[in-house]
């Protein structure tokens, strides 16, 4: 047992685990990387127990990753280097709801479904929504988005303000609960996608929407997928503003209908959202079924009906689970890429011309009413030549969309998976994170490895 953890046990108690099957379930995330055991889990239940972990942990040099819902893809929260995963899904009260304001307070470890059922009777609603439960401490450390960014926006957007225990476990409030400010660093914007690397964000303050009168989705096939993607490029630049358009493609729809019973025509589909009055909503739709049918869609069902919605969101959002009826025993090597809005059809094109020559399954779905999709590969990973294969196609597809001056990630974020590309779409910038982590975290003991101190 490492000293720091014998100083942890002594000022928290029983708050410290160093069971082996505890510390292995904060060793991984969703991700394809491999396990890396923590030395010891704290189960912080306050901003006190965080700062009392943290200076612990400082006074021994001992390397600090905070852990939320385990829902992250590109291995974030895996303890590299050992030390002390601080898990925070103990800190889940909800400290205040300002209806008037459209802002909600929480704790770090208060999940997006849980804030959305305390909101419920008060006509308010979250609307980040990545699919799965994530804590929002966690969204806000790897600027989560989702389905719904096209009209609500990202978690960039939505924070404004945090509470973080910086590196010396001194407290930092980064914000006001106001719409806008002009006094000094945007501290909530640094902390935000920063990955835990700079500090620990203990609390969240994040805006609220109303929950629309009318909530419709719909479903449309294509007869080819430039037909599929066209159309939601045109209803972009019709300014239409949907709340989702997801895109699936003929293998993506193949699991849907496996895992979830959706019955739905093996072709490239789009699943779409809109919300606003009934009239404005019927108007929305039937703008869209007119662009789609110029584009090749048909069959294009909608409905107002809470339980069809939900069926078809849930089936979308566990499409990462869904792959083990395309591949049983398969692991999805999962991309994340974002591309202006003008090159969206061009490079989901490409996409599926490079996933066609590969010789294990591969789909993609996407958020592309904002540019951004995934590719999956679904390999087994204890075929070498699978991995690889998926690597190298995973290389194309990254240089492809950073030459379309588009981002490696759109919401996933970077973690361990996609730390080698930083430099490449950052340049010098990546010095100046560098710079901004060794000011700030002098010790490199905030989730090291990460975001600042390689790349």
């Amino acid at each position: 047992m490492s000293a720091a953890v014998t100083d942890l046990i002594a000022a928290l108690g029983e708050k410290v685990s160093t069971n082996p099957a505890v510390r292995d379930h904060h060793g991984h995330d969703m991700s394809r990387q491999p396990l890396h055991r923590p030395d010891g889990v704290v189960f912080v239940e306050s901003e006190a127990d965080v700062v009392t972990a943290v200076k612990i942990c400082a006074a021994h040099g001992t390397p600090v990753v905070p852990f939320g819902a385990g829902s992250s893809m590109e291995g974030h929260t895996i303890p590299l280097r050992g030390g002390v995963s601080l898990d925070m899904t103990r800190m889940n009260k909800i400290l205040a709801v300002h209806a008037e304001d459209f802002d909600a307070v929480v704790q770090a470890g208060v999940t997006r479904k849980q804030l959305n059922e305390h909101l419920r009777d008060s006509g308010l609603m979250f609307t980040v929504d990545p699919g799965a439960d994530a804590s929002l401490g966690g969204m806000a450390s790897t600027r989560a988005s989702g389905t719904t960014a096209v009209r609500y926006g990202t978690m960039r957007e939505t924070v404004i303000a945090l509470k973080v225990v910086t590196a010396s476990g001194e407290v930092v409030s980064t914000g006001r609960r106001v719409k806008k400010s002009s006094t000094g660093y945007d501290l909530t914007k640094l902390f935000v996608g920063a990955e835990g690397t700079l500090g620990v964000i203990t609390e969240v303050t994040v805006k609220l929407h109303p929950i629309p009168e009318v909530i419709a989705s719909a479903i449309c096939s294509f007869a080819t997928m430039a037909g599929a993607v066209q159309t939601v490029v045109e209803t972009m630049q019709s300014a239409l503003p949907v709340a989702r358009i997801e895109f699936l493609d003929e293998v993506a729809v193949d699991a849907a209908n496996a895992h979830a019973g959706l019955g739905l025509k093996r072709a490239p589909t789009l699943f779409l959202e809109f919300h606003g009055s009934e009239r404005w909503v019927q108007e929305q739709s039937e703008t869209v079924r007119d662009l789609a049918r110029g584009n090749g869609g048909s069959d294009f069902d909608w409905s107002t009906r809470t339980e069809d919605r939900a069926r078809l969101w849930k089936a979308r959002h566990e499409t990462i689970y869904s792959n083990q009826s395309l591949r049983p025993g398969c692991k999805t090597y999962t991309t994340d890429v974002c591309v202006p809005i003008s090159r969206l059809a061009e490079a989901v094109l490409a996409a599926r011309a490079d996933a066609d020559t590969a010789p294990f399954p591969v789909k993609i779905i996407g958020h592309v009413g904002d540019g951004n999709f995934h590719v999956g590969y679904l390999i087994k990973p204890e075929i070498p030549e699978e991995l690889a294969e998926a690597e190298r196609l995973a290389e194309r597809l990254y240089q492809r969309t950073m030459d379309m001056e588009g981002t490696f990630s759109g919401e996933h974020g970077v973690g361990i998976s996609k730390l080698k590309y930083l430099r490449r779409e950052h340049g010098a910038g990546v010095d100046l994170m560098k710079a901004l982590k060794a000011a700030l975290d002098p010790q490199g003991i905030m989730n090291p490895g990460k975001l600042g101190q390689e790349g």
